[in-house]
């Protein structure tokens, strides 16, 4: 997992200087297809109004097509456009798409020209054009030149899509789609750029009659292509620095952040009924880490495209909530949902929330996988504030090795352990996750250790917790007196966090308490480094799943105590305040806030994380010995059923 801030301009005058390539490229080019063997389809006309249209495409599968449909004049990119519409004049919406593919072409070669100079891809393209080239330098050669055409194919179809997403609102909604995108080549760039061009070519010849189908055609291929070069990517070499790069096209607002799309920055429309934080009775420290996470989120600088909270340390990236049936989770998702969104509209930014559930498991082998990367790549969009959550994910993802398991769960949770904490992963800090279970026993044991922070909702507690929810679920239409009670005094945030950190000075579950003890016994009061490291190995002794990755979220959650501060409600009122300041500004202002870790810090977070991973073993032991009673006693039953139905 790691952090991007890096932070690169192109050049508008190198730009510009690649629009004279870009024009002849459009203009015409010779390309025989080497993969792609496509007809040109019928369409299917639209059926009733309302409903989009579709185009229908005959096989393209090797050894059935019988003719190329290359021309022999060649790729004629700019004109196929022009011809696109019965209209004899080139229409605003053309010329608007033609200057977005030029300015798409222009950009892509002058990231790709960076790659190669920071990558000394230059410097053997040189040698091999001097025919000085040395042969152990040939594989490395081939490997950048696969790498370049990677980027500038990605680069162009990410900035087509971007750029022609501002035509969408000048055309009709049509539900218009390309068809497969084949003629993926990576020998070099331009014969990369040539294939996919040569592509757009021929779905816009398939039959596209209108702008509106042109605009969606276009942008459908280029959301194929992206697709298909980031998932070639994932296994190429020297790809390494792009991806931690952060280029920047300022003219455009246009940003280049490796393999991700770079979307348009849109909100997404939310329904929920969000909830205050007073109507949040209970779940006092899940409350708390929820309203700071909020606020932390509102941090994220979108020039740098980077969180000081993700840099100083403190953010959290993902986090778990579990609970009983009935304790509040819902309640907490509407009610952190409702501050991000109150505060993303105060400053101008987009929100974007969305929550993948069990609708997203399906039956067609990959489609589940598909659907829980589409769910990543919506919140993580660089461009926007995100917030995503998983509920109920013991029945979402499955658990690997369990029977029960569908394969569609077990693409669900591959996604989500490479998203949360893979090799690529980039913490940016603009969104977080939160998963949400009744049951976190039954979620895998890996998957659920990628959850940075723990969030226990056990609902109200004391009397005066229910005299709280019971006030507050009663309304206004009755006039019964309140009685000898403080209304919501009990909800004091701060005073009810500082005593439920207090709570776990000690362990709570049996298992940990027992450890807790006889390391306090052997060696004392735990008030060095390596007195707490003994007591860490002592619960790995205890419980085997307690691994590095769980110290590390420990760590992680010592550290957002040494940011154990709110952001003060006046800077989210008012965005000039600190929302607008510069990185560096927002960075000095935070660090101001922080305040120095300390022993018992440690010990409560350490506690605090244990007493959960115990509570999951005791839960999952006490499901494994009930099951398997449950079936002893089928057994049983059957066994005398059958003793019984022999005698007869």
């Amino acid at each position: 997992m790691t952090l991007s801030t890096d932070l690169m301009e192109l050049k508008e005058d190198r730009i510009r200087a690649q629009y004279a390539q870009a024009e002849a490229m459009l203009e015409g080019f010779d390309h025989t297809p080497r993969i792609a063997r496509k007809t040109e389809p019928d369409r299917v006309e639209e059926r009733s109004p309302g409903l989009g249209t579709r185009r229908r495409f005959r096989s393209t599968t090797p050894g059935l097509v019988t003719r190329s449909t290359a021309r022999p004049e060649g790729v004629q990119l700019a004109n196929r456009i022009l011809e696109s519409d019965e209209d004899v004049l080139t229409t605003p919406v053309q010329a608007s798409v033609l200057r977005a593919l030029r300015r798409s072409l222009s950009v892509a070669q002058v990231a790709s020209d960076q790659f190669a100079e920071q990558s000394g891809l230059a410097d053997l393209k040189r040698k091999n054009l001097a025919r000085t080239l040395d042969p152990s330098e040939k594989t490395r050669f081939q490997d950048l030149l696969k790498a370049s055409a990677l980027i500038v194919l990605h680069v162009f179809a990410n900035m087509s899509d971007f750029l022609l997403a501002e035509l969408v609102s000048e055309t009709h909604e049509t539900e218009t789609q390309s068809g497969d995108i084949e003629e993926i080549l990576i020998d070099n760039d331009q014969l990369a750029l040539h294939g996919v061009l040569w592509e757009l070519d021929q779905e816009i010849a398939a039959g596209v009659s209108n702008d509106a189908e042109l605009v969606a055609v276009i942008r459908s291929a280029c959301e194929q292509i992206m697709e298909k070069v980031a998932l070639r990517a994932e296994s190429a070499a020297h790809l390494d620095a792009f991806n931690a790069a952060h280029y920047r096209v300022e003219a455009d607002n246009f940003d280049i952040t490796g393999f991700t799309p770079a979307a348009r920055a849109k909100s997404t429309t939310l329904t929920m009924a969000f909830k205050k934080p007073e109507e949040v009775v209970g779940n006092h420290i899940a409350k708390y880490q929820a309203m700071k996470l909020a606020k932390m989120l509102m941090a994220y600088d979108f020039q740098r495209k980077l969180n000081p909270f993700a840099e100083l340390g403190g953010f959290i990236f993902t986090f778990m909530g579990d609970g009983k049936p009935g304790t509040g989770k819902t309640t907490l998702i509407q009610m952190m949902a409702g501050l991000i969104s109150e505060y993303c509209n105060n400053a101008g930014y987009a929100f974007r929330y969305q929550n993948l559930s069990t609708d997203n498991i399906d039956s067609y082998q990959g489609k589940s996988g598909q659907n829980a990367k589409a769910f990543i790549r919506n919140i993580i969009d660089p461009n926007v504030i995100g917030f995503g959550t998983i509920d109920d994910i013991d029945q979402l993802a499955g658990k690997r090795g369990d029977r029960q398991s569908s394969a569609g769960q077990l693409e669900i949770t591959a996604v989500l352990m490479e998203s949360f904490a893979g090799a690529n992963t980039v913490v940016r800090g603009n969104c977080t996750f939160g998963m949400f279970s009744n049951y976190p026993e039954n979620v895998d044991d890996a998957l659920r250790q990628r959850a940075g922070a723990r969030f226990l909702v056990d609902g109200p507690q004391s009397r005066e917790d229910y005299i709280d929810i019971l006030h507050l679920l009663m309304g206004k239409n009755h006039s019964i007196p309140v009685g000898d009670h403080d209304l919501f005094e009990a909800q004091a945030i701060k005073k009810a966090v500082a005593a439920s950190y207090d709570k776990h000075a000690r362990p709570q579950e049996d298992g940990l308490i027992r450890v807790f003890e006889k390391v306090r016994a052997d060696i004392g009061d735990l008030d060095t480094i390596a007195k707490l490291g003994t007591y860490l190995k002592a619960i790995q002794e205890a419980d085997e799943r307690f691994t590095g990755r769980a110290i590390k979220n420990i760590t992680d959650a010592v550290k957002v105590r040494a940011m154990d501060f709110e952001l003060p409600d006046a800077w989210m009122e008012d965005p000039d305040l600190f929302l607008f300041k510069d990185y560096d500004t927002k960075k000095a202002m935070i660090a101001d806030l922080a305040r120095p870790i300390t022993v018992d810090m440690v010990i409560q977070e350490i506690n605090r994380y244990a007493d959960s991973e115990f509570r999951y073993a005791d839960k999952s032991d006490e499901v494994a010995i009930e099951n398997a009673v449950r079936e002893m006693r089928r057994m049983e039953e059957a066994k005398r059923r059958y003793m019984e139905a022999g005698r007869s």
